[in-house]
């Protein structure tokens, strides 16, 4: 059987027309290609070539067997481009923090679609279970809040953010520089139950007297921004989030803050351009850019 690359040196002198130029388009020694050629016509059984001081010409054999190379050849070149073509698309486990609005996935998503050769699988969950996903191999990268313990010394900081209320745009409030907790005490409250400051938020309105009526409770902060712009009640949020009929203010002796990131199983189980697509979503959505 004829090695492929005995070809490719066969018709490499057939090109250049000499034994060192043909080497040293291989990035190989003269001696090493020569041997390459012996080995080729001792398989063929016949001289493919006429050899002489300056030049090196083709024997009558050697021109019929060069059109049977070139087609060869030709042939692995169409081969290895269909095979280019059918290769499946890498896949990049994406998890994503719940507490981040739609509108910056998507923007995500819409950003990493643009990478050729990748797709992108986004899996939904709390930091804590993040964490667990990317301890067991089950995410490849994950959008998160800073953590604590074991985890933080590999949490690239990308923008940090505070939280607000988020009242309906018609609400008497609405227009405030600044609203203070015991001024929401007769209003009706909408609960996001998988906020990352829930007791914080609980805490914060129990101590000045504001014990609400609750509306809603979801997980779905979309579904609660739809609340709140139909006028349903007021919530607490992080400054991210926005949508029409809904105003955003700061809250008074509220000053807690997020920061939020990534989290990578390994250094090379994400390409660059991956974190950096992602970086610069949240960096130009978020704000607060860290280093």
């Amino acid at each position: 059987m004829i090695e492929r690359y005995l070809l490719r040196y066969f018709l490499a002198v057939v090109e250049h027309g000499n034994f060192t130029r043909a080497a040293e388009s291989f990035n190989v020694t003269q001696p090493t290609l020569s041997v390459g050629i012996a080995r080729l016509e001792e398989s063929v059984g016949q001289r493919l070539f006429h050899r002489s001081n300056r030049r090196v010409d083709l024997t009558p054999t050697g021109a019929q067997f060069a059109e049977h190379a070139r087609a060869i050849e030709a042939q692995f070149n169409l081969a290895e481009e269909a095979m280019k073509q059918g290769r499946p698309d890498a896949i990049i486990r994406l998890g994503v923090l719940s507490s981040i609005p739609t509108a910056i996935i998507a923007a995500m998503a819409g950003s990493l679609g643009e990478i050729d050769g990748l797709r992108t699988e986004f899996v939904e969950g709390r930091a804590s279970e993040l964490q667990d996903r990317l301890d067991a191999a089950r995410i490849d990268m994950a959008i998160t809040t800073e953590p604590q313990g074991r985890h933080r010394a590999q949490f690239d900081p990308v923008a940090s953010e505070g939280y607000g209320l988020a009242l309906p745009a018609s609400h008497p409030l609405g227009q405030r520089a600044s609203i203070a907790a015991h001024e929401l005490a007769d209003n009706v409250m909408l609960v996001r139950r998988h906020c990352e400051l829930l007791t914080a938020t609980s805490q914060h309105f129990t101590a000045r007297g504001v014990r609400p009526f609750f509306a809603a409770r979801s997980r779905n902060d979309d579904r609660i921004l739809a609340l709140v712009a139909a006028g349903v009640g007021v919530t607490v949020m992080p400054d991210c989030f926005t949508a029409p009929g809904v105003a955003r203010v700061p809250m008074e002796d509220f000053a807690h803050m997020r920061t939020l990131g990534l989290l990578v199983r390994k250094a090379d189980a994400v390409p660059e351009a991956v974190v950096a697509r992602v970086r610069g979503v949240l960096a130009e959505r978020i704000g607060g850019v860290w280093g």
